[in-house]
């Protein structure tokens, strides 16, 4: 994922720009120094002075008056809020008329929010003072009051907090009176902006230490980042909560929630003072300490589904590469492309106007139909149908398109939805509340009814992140969640008069996910990965759960990894620096699921006998092996130590046994590496090599290999003579260093 930077060749503005901020998702407002508001128009390029103020007035921050809030359309969306030097915030509408100026401050106004209803505005000034003000601009409050200067403002997701800066502190006041606050040293700098997203309920703060720090909502460090070489002027979280941009001298950053770094860019900005995303998340603007304004397109995302690759290469643009074949097919959109999600054999793509649906079968044909509004902020796949989230709702639709129901619930927030609070299997539609977050809403997918007898799922803590099983029949349809505790639990969805039991399944459990073939559970629990093979034990006996457990240290996986898939036997984890690791487990479990659910015991019983066999027969070999450097090296790769087994090998200076166990494993590189560097059987590499490729069909592209391979003719019966004598001697060497009998019966 990177940014394609567009900057004007000559500057807009006269001065530095001090704000800016988005009407819809192509028109943007800027304020400067030189008392101009510029409306700027992304899709005819057109630009025009909407207002020039006063030459007292210098603007500082500006923020417009919230939309919607879910259906409800809100009178005053057209006109924001902009702060001054003067002491003083405008009400200004959307043509450039100054509603009412009010004298808020001593000193500048240096920051002003409104809340996510549009029912308040926060504004922060260099008198230290922090004041709460109705929407037509009546004082309500002073919620704070300090010595120094408070400098950027945010409000949190329920609107009932207030985060503030205090020179190097970071403040969180609820607005309720004599309610806790929350203080912390957050920087060794003064602390110039802060950001809080409802989605995800993280912090971000930008201090003059030149680092920029991601929080809890507890004041927990999550992410800190490398000082940079200029004080952090800006940052801002995208609508989803999924990245944020930072903001620097001659400096922009794109970058995960968790803190790592996706893109950085270099344009000749001067210092970036405010970042502004676009309603729909695809782009920022940011406002230049020379003038200009700006624009960055978020593009070459990815998404991935088995041997399936897709790339948003432009904004209108899909690459799809299918890794087996190396076919590519390019996907052409009418207008940008806001979200998209790959799973379940199909492809679902949202633009500002449309949703489309591709079969991986067929790419040319997708199944198109119109949204009801622009903006979807959520796509969740099962494999009968797919979910949309937007600023309206939950709409439910079949890969048919047909639209199957939209369900509903008392305070329903959508702008605040995310993966983690939502989950779909192919009958039920589970999404965690809000108002009450011990809460879970259940739903019948095909009517958007609530399920059974309409009774909440109700938990003592506060629930985190919620997933539903995948397979099997609706009666059984369980659910796993994971509390603020880091406990994870499971129980059923079916709720018909008695309470079902809530069962816990592990502890210290920061991410979760089901298998999208079976109901197999994984989770990363403290510095263990665990999957659950069978989690429905604890219903039947809970003795018997440690039994049906896999087990692995995830101290790899270094600090807050997070599980991204899991598709057939492979989990795929994103590691804090971004990078991803792929983690296979054993298959059998998954047919062993199979096979019940069909009622093939017999097949089932068979499977049993046969995955304990497969181990037992390659220990049996392992003492036939001659020497015993071969045994203990299998040994170790048996346990899974392959890079010590190569060792014990070369060590004894058995190479052709170190290359061969290269080649089992199908370590390419380093087999050829091996017989290139001992100057022996470098065509016994080739031979498996070339053997391996025609079994597939596929041609030889490595150019190691290319360049090894030519002029030489592969001999088999040459090769196999070699093999031989290697084992002869193996043998040979094995039994002249063995000890007497006598000496061995001593010992």
């Amino acid at each position: 994922m990177r940014l394609k930077i567009s900057l004007l060749k000559e500057p807009k503005h006269q001065e530095l720009v001090s704000c800016v901020g988005w009407t819809t998702a192509e028109e943007l407002y800027s304020c400067s120094d030189d008392h101009q508001i510029v409306k700027w128009n992304l899709l005819t390029s057109e630009t025009s002075q909407i207002v020039k103020l006063p030459d007292d007035i210098y603007p500082i921050d500006l923020h417009w008056f919230p939309k919607s809030l879910g259906t409800k359309k809100q009178t005053q969306a057209e006109s924001f809020v902009l702060t001054s030097s003067d002491g003083k915030f405008h009400l200004i509408s959307k043509l450039g008329r100054v509603e009412k100026s009010v004298e808020a401050h001593c000193g500048a106004v240096l920051a002003g929010r409104w809340n996510y209803e549009g029912t308040a505005l926060v504004t922060v000034g260099e008198d230290g003072q922090i004041k709460i003000w109705s929407k037509t601009g009546m004082l309500r409050s002073t919620l704070a009051q300090q010595g120094t200067p408070v400098y950027s403002v945010a409000w949190g997701p329920d609107s009932e907090k207030v985060l503030y800066t205090a020179g190097k502190q970071l403040i969180i006041k609820p607005l309720q009176p004599n309610a806790k606050v929350l203080q912390w040293k957050a920087h060794d700098g003064i602390i110039l902006k802060v950001d809080w997203n409802s989605v995800n309920d993280l912090i971000l703060s930008a201090g003059e230490d030149c680092k920029y720090k991601v929080w809890d909502s507890y004041g927990r460090p999550l992410y800190s980042s490398q000082p940079h070489e200029h004080p952090i002027t800006s940052v801002a979280w995208a609508p989803d909560g999924e990245l944020f941009a930072v903001g620097s001298f001659h400096t922009l950053r794109l970058c995960d929630k968790t803190g790592w770094s996706y893109a950085l860019e270099k344009p000749n900005t001067g210092s970036i003072f405010n970042i502004a995303w676009s309603i729909d998340g695809t782009q920022v603007a940011g406002a230049c300490g020379n003038g200009h304004v700006v624009f960055a397109h978020v593009i070459e995302q990815r998404w991935e589904w088995k041997n399936f690759q897709v790339t948003l290469t432009k904004r209108r643009t899909m690459q799809v590469r299918n890794v087996l074949n190396d076919a590519v097919d390019l996907l052409e959109f009418r207008d940008r492309v806001i979200k998209a999600s790959l799973n379940y054999a199909h492809l679902v793509v949202s633009t500002s106007l449309q949703c489309y649906v591709f079969s991986i079968k067929n790419w040319n044909t997708p199944l198109i139909f119109d949204l009801k509004e622009g903006t979807v902020s959520l796509i969740l796949q099962a494999e009968r149908h797919f979910l949309l989230v937007d600023g309206g709702g939950i709409y439910l639709y079949s890969y048919e398109g047909r639209f199957l129901s939209a369900p509903k619930f008392p305070g329903m927030r959508t702008d605040i939805l995310n993966a983690q609070t939502v989950s779909l299997s192919n009958d039920t539609i589970a999404i965690k509340d809000k108002a009450d977050e011990k809460i879970i809403f259940l739903f019948e997918a095909s009517t958007g009814k609530p399920l059974g007898d309409g009774k909440l799922l109700s938990h003592k803590n506060e629930i985190l992140e919620i997933a539903l099983d995948q397979k099997g029949l609706t009666n059984d349809r369980k659910i796993a969640f994971i509390d603020k505790n880091r406990d994870l639990y499971i129980t059923s969805v079916k709720r018909f008069g008695k309470e079902e039991q809530i069962i816990k399944l592990g502890t210290m459990v920061h991410t979760l996910a089901w298998s999208d073939t079976c109901n197999i559970l994984c989770g990363l629990q403290d510095t263990r990965f665990t999957v659950w093979y069978y989690p429905n034990t604890v219903y039947v006996d809970r003795d018997i759960l440690p039994k049906t457990l896999y087990e692995r240290d995830a101290s790899e996986f270094s600090k807050n990894p997070r599980i991204v898939s899991f598709v057939g036997n492979q989990v795929t984890v994103r590691r804090a620096d971004g990078s991803l690791v792929h983690i296979s487990i054993s298959p059998y479990p998954a047919i062993l699921h199979e096979y019940v659910s069909s009622s093939k015991w017999e097949d089932a019983v068979r499977l049993c006998r046969f995955v304990k066999i497969d181990k037992v027969q390659y220990i049996n070999s392992i003492k036939n092996l001659p020497s015993k450097e071969s045994k203990m090296a299998h040994m170790l790769m048996f346990s899974g130590n392959i890079q010590e087994a190569e060792i014990v090998l070369l060590q004894a200076g058995l190479v052709y046994q170190a290359i061969q166990i290269n080649i089992n494993l199908y370590n390419w590189e380093r087999a050829l590496e091996l017989a290139v560097k001992y100057k022996t059987h470098v065509d016994t590499v080739l031979a498996y090599r070339q053997k391996f490729l025609e079994t597939f069909g596929k041609q030889e592209t490595n150019k190691r290999y290319l360049q090894y391979a030519e002029g030489l003719q592969i001999d088999w019966e040459k090769i196999k003579a070699k093999i031989e004598m290697e084992i002869t001697k193996e043998r040979e060497r094995s039994s002249s260093s063995q000890p007497s009998k006598n000496f061995s019966l001593k010992h």
